[in-house]
């Protein structure tokens, strides 16, 4: 029997780790409905990994981490060139309620605040482990973006590195504030409000604009309009702004197409490495693969083998799809 192993490795060529974890291929894959690891233990049914019969949300250690609290030893040696390093860290799971079948787009707002409070938790408490870098809160949605159970929950993982698209995020943001004395995220705010295309919706505290420069056919990018790194720092009027404002976004999404539409929710909150970053910005960005009810974006040889993405749409006709479906309209 091979035993499974995980381990971080250098990769010189990009400058960055590449995370082996091998016991992942031994997942849970699209259980039956009345197998779902997510739900609660009910009396006569099978276990799952909730030992209760009800929650609110609950949040434990993924029994298929890449990183690990007490990681293994590396199982081979590196060198100079390709060094290799411990698994370290941390992997959670989210499981945002006890109905199977629910959906963030349909929960309370209360349930939502609930949700942000948890995520803000998390990052304070997985952030203070001093083999932690930073804490990355995001959300798989459908089987096109590689779902294995369709319960709704989300992640967390705590990285005992900065990750490469987060550094350069970083470097971005430093270089804007050396050379405007200005935040990056900030003037992308202001750029939008002025221009107006773009804007999905806005809020009170919140923006969400599909981007200029968007990736994705239907990228949304949701951004607090006062300068701030991390979730816990939301004030109680911004925290319930969210909540509207993501609950708002998600609905229409479904009704985009009139399907759940799948999509990747990654929140971005400054560094816990003790670095200076104030010039970061927290904000939520959003990818959703479909172009189109039957057609989605697939990442192909331009942006796999080179990294330039090429979008098949024009954000300015996108944002107003999005703006036509918004809830109330």
């Amino acid at each position: 029997m091979t035993t499974a192993m995980s381990e971080l490795r250098w990769n010189p060529q990009l400058d960055e780790w590449v995370i082996t974890a091998t016991d992942r291929q031994e997942r849970t894959f699209l259980p039956p409905r009345d197998f779902c690891p997510l739900c609660p233990t009910r009396p006569g049914g099978p276990p799952t990994e909730i030992p209760r019969t009800g929650f609110e949300i609950v949040v434990f250690e993924n029994r298929f981490a890449a990183l690990h609290r007490e990681p293994p030893e590396p199982a081979v040696d590196g060198t100079a060139l390709t060094p290799v390093r411990p698994a370290a860290g941390a992997c959670e799971v989210v499981v945002y309620t006890p109905e199977h079948d629910a959906t963030l787009a349909d929960a309370s707002l209360e349930q939502v605040e609930h949700l942000i409070g948890v995520w803000a938790h998390r990052t304070l408490e997985l952030g203070a482990r001093p083999e932690v870098d930073y804490v990355y809160v995001f959300e798989n949605r459908g089987e096109p973006v590689g779902v294995t159970l369709h319960h709704p929950h989300g992640q967390i993982y705590a990285y005992p590195y900065l990750p490469r698209l987060i550094e350069r995020e970083l470097a971005s943001g430093r270089a804007h504030a050396a050379s405007a004395n200005a935040c990056l995220w900030c003037a992308l705010v202001g750029q939008e409000r002025e221009d107006g295309r773009r804007i999905v919706m806005t809020t009170e505290h919140w923006q969400a604009v599909v981007p200029f420069f968007a990736r994705w056919p239907y990228e949304v990018h949701l951004t607090p309009t006062r300068h701030l790194g991390w979730l816990h720092e939301l004030d109680r009027g911004e925290v319930a702004d969210l909540a509207f404002a993501l609950r708002s976004l998600l609905r229409a999404y479904d009704a985009l197409f009139g399907l759940p539409l799948p999509y990747v929710m990654a929140i971005h909150q400054r560094p816990t490495d003790g670095g200076p970053h104030d010039s970061y910005h927290l904000h939520f960005e959003f990818y959703p693969p479909n172009r189109s009810p039957e057609r989605l974006k697939y990442l192909a040889g331009s942006e796999l083998g080179a990294g330039a993405f090429i979008n098949d749409t024009l954000p300015e006709q996108t944002a107003e799809r999005l703006r036509n479906v918004l809830p109330g309209r």
